[in-house]
């Protein structure tokens, strides 16, 4: 389980842009020189769910999903992780969490395999679990026929099945993935969501933002709508077709939005 409750984050706006005087412009997050990037975000997902992250672009999902990592630090908020303060203890977080950025991270000069064997080691995997790993991640996600060719000479949809592999190598407990199907085709997605969806079996917690709805049906047990930093939505699909007022997800999603603007 992990729980996430009333996480806040803000940057230091640039002079420039702090002194405006055009207030109508301005986002609502934009307050005395700072800009309230994440103000109140919470939710929680179980052993075995899969959780959606929905906003509009510049919610404040993919700083939110930063702050999961402990990549970024919170200003205020909590986050716990089986019994696990993550953000006293930074190091266990990671040892624990898989995060996928937005970008792959991946070694250009490096094979697809190298590079997944390569954070495998850095998580101190023995040798032969790492081969075995691996092998079942390669055959998994469908990158065998490319699992020789260097990062650099693969395709966009090619790098991102990688930096999945490499995201799940170490059987992290928790898994974050934010925007995973991007540059992926049709069928490579198909692979990628099937993928997300086996890890119900394994009862891992596991997070994702994403644009389309279509995959929060397909796979998602609750989800959480970030809208100007905060959480506007948090529950079942069924429940938000119920508040957004329409069983179609798209309309749901958009009604719950303009519920809070």
């Amino acid at each position: 389980m992990i729980e996430v409750k009333g996480l806040a984050k803000r940057f230091r706006l640039p002079k420039r842009a702090a002194s405006t005087s055009d207030t109508t412009a301005r986002d609502v997050r934009e307050q005395d020189g700072w800009f309230h990037a994440v103000r109140d975000v919470s939710f929680s997902c179980a052993p075995g769910e899969v959780l959606g992250l929905l906003g509009p672009n510049g919610a404040g999902k993919t700083t939110t999903l930063r702050l999961l990592s402990t990549a970024l630090t919170p200003d205020a908020g909590s986050i716990h992780a089986h019994g696990v303060d993550l953000l006293r203890d930074p190091l266990v977080a990671r040892q624990r969490i898989g995060f996928l950025s937005g970008s792959t991270g991946l070694y250009g000069r490096l094979t697809a395999r190298e590079n997944v064997e390569y954070f495998g080691k850095l998580h101190g995997m023995r040798p032969d679990h790492l081969k075995r790993r691996c092998d079942e991640l390669f055959a998994l996600l469908g990158m065998n026929e490319y699992g020789n060719k260097r990062a650099d000479q693969l395709s966009t949809g090619m790098k991102q099945k990688c930096a999945i592999a490499r995201t799940v190598v170490h059987e992290p407990q928790i898994v974050i993935l934010d925007e995973p199907t991007t540059g992926l085709d049709v069928m490579s997605a198909k692979i990628l969501l099937d993928f997300i969806a086996s890890y119900k079996a394994l009862r891992v917690p596991l997070i994702f933002s994403t644009h389309h709805l279509h995959e929060v049906e397909k796979v998602c047990d609750r989800v959480c709508i970030v809208n100007h930093g905060a959480t506007a939505f948090h529950g079942t699909v069924d429940q938000l077709r119920h508040l957004g007022g329409s069983a179609d997800l798209y309309d749901a999603f958009v009604g719950v939005i303009h519920r809070g603007a």
